[in-house]
């Protein structure tokens, strides 16, 4: 069966001037209109599409790919405000309605706002809700210390950064333990910190200890191999160079140079350090 809000594959039933109609199963049969049919398409051909409603409340197919499906967060931009709410560019012909009583704050043209997409049960629509604690869930988060988690960046505090954590809890990032831009909406990989007393999950970016150093590795060697072998920078450097270069703390910079060193990958220069032959592998 056709999951409405997500892409499915689905299989083409009838293939007609106006498009293919695909088998929906319980939701019957679905029109992809003609011009986002696959060329060469025909009657049992399965095809990716997006199911939703259209500005007549008409389930329809496209193989266009929305910025966020349903259950989802996202980062997006307000197009339009009316008596109904406002209105998201989510990459489809129909904008995507967050009702007023959706709203943590009123929506304004222009600005962007991360949303969760959801179907309202009472119109079985899909809209979306920036009104984000009440999606993520209630009860103490159970990680690892060290566990890689996916993030979402959410808002800036004056502590460091907000972020969903695997869909499902609030995290903090530390302003003094971010050594990259982010921004609202970004996914990125992170790990568990700490989880405190009361069940709040403390973030970092990059591993503590080994796991840290071999994160690491390959992006400085990568930065050697692009810049001819040679890089300036070294343990005298400062810690504003350092981060403006790799985006890493001075400490993380100088355990990785330490460990290429050790295993014969890199060589000290006067000012700097330069790739050998066995880094170059």
């Amino acid at each position: 069966m056709a999951e409405v809000g997500k892409i499915n594959t689905l299989n083409i039933v009838k293939m007609t001037d106006i498009g293919a109609y695909l088998d929906g199963g319980d939701l019957g049969e679905i029109l992809l209109p003609a011009k986002y049919v696959p060329e060469g398409s025909e009657e049992g051909n399965s095809v990716d599409a997006f199911i939703y409603f259209d500005s007549k409340d008409r389930l329809v197919a496209t193989t266009e790919t929305p910025k966020a499906q349903l259950e989802e967060f996202a980062y997006l931009k307000v197009v339009q405000v009316n008596k109904m709410g406002a209105f998201l560019d989510w990459g489809l012909p129909k904008d995507l309605l967050v009702p007023y009583n959706q709203q943590k704050t009123r929506m304004v043209v222009g600005s962007s706002y991360l949303v969760k997409v959801y179907r309202d049960h009472h119109s079985d629509r899909i809209a979306a809700s920036s009104k984000l604690d009440k999606y993520l869930d209630i009860w103490p988060a159970r990680y690892e210390i060290g566990e890689q988690v996916d993030l979402i960046i959410a808002t800036k505090t004056d502590l460091g950064f907000n972020a969903i954590v695997n869909n499902q809890h609030w995290g903090l990032l530390y302003d003094n333990e971010v050594f990259q831009h982010l921004r609202t909406g970004q996914n990125i990989k992170g790990y568990i910190k700490n989880i405190r007393g009361d069940g709040r999950v403390d973030l970092i970016l990059t591993r503590g200890g080994i796991g840290k150093v071999n994160d690491f590795a390959p992006a400085l060697i990568a930065y050697l191999k692009a810049h001819k072998g040679y890089c300036d920078l070294h343990d005298k450097s400062s810690p504003e160079d350092i981060k403006r270069a790799f985006g890493v703390s001075k400490k993380t910079f100088k355990s990785t140079l330490g460990n290429l060193l050790k295993h014969g990958k890199v060589e000290l220069l006067d000012k700097g350090f330069r790739l050998t032959d066995k880094g170059n592998k």
